[in-house]
C-alpha cells in the first residue's frame, strides 16, 4: 500500500512561512489608494498582490471629517511608503481609486518619496448604466 501524500501547509505542520520573517527585498511593487470622501486608504503590495505595507487616514490619528482631508491622505500615503522603501522597493505601479479628496494628495506624496512609477492608472469603478433607480416618490 502506497504512503499518502502528506498535505503541504496543513495545520499539523505548523505555519508554512513565519508571519514576521527578514524583510524580504522588494524592488518593484503596486501602491493602490482608495480615496472616498470619508476616508482614504493606500495599500503597497508586491507584484503578486501580496500586502507589504497599508495605512489609511484614521489609524494615523485623523478623526471625523479629517479624515477626508488632502493633509490625511497624504500623512496616510507616507506612513504607508516609509516602510517599504525600507525594505528596498525602488520602482512602483499605482492605482487610484475613488472620487475623495486625497487622490491627488497621495499621488504627491508617492511621487516625493522617490519611487520610480511605470505608471499611474485610474481604476474607479463606472457603472455601464447599472442598478435601476429605485421609483419616484408619490404626492
Amino acid at each position: 500500500m502506497a504512503k499518502p501524500i502528506s498535505r503541504i501547509g496543513s495545520r499539523r505542520n505548523g505555519r508554512i512561512g513565519s508571519r514576521k520573517s527578514a524583510p524580504r527585498r522588494i524592488p518593484k511593487g503596486v501602491i493602490h489608494v482608495q480615496a472616498s470622501f470619508n476616508n482614504t486608504i493606500v495599500t503597497v503590495t508586491d507584484v503578486r498582490g501580496r500586502v507589504v505595507s497599508w495605512s489609511s487616514a484614521g489609524t494615523c490619528g485623523f478623526r471625523g471629517t479629517r479624515r477626508g482631508t488632502p493633509f490625511a491622505a497624504q500623512t496616510a500615503a507616507g506612513n504607508a511608503i516609509r516602510t517599504v522603501v525600507d525594505q528596498g522597493m525602488q520602482r512602483a505601479e499605482v492605482m487610484i481609486k475613488g472620487p475623495g479628496l486625497g487622490r491627488d494628495a497621495a499621488l504627491r506624496a508617492i511621487r516625493r518619496s522617490g519611487i520610480l512609477l511605470s505608471f499611474v492608472r485610474d481604476v474607479t469603478p463606472m457603472p455601464h448604466n447599472g442598478c435601476r433607480p429605485p421609483k419616484k416618490r408619490r404626492v
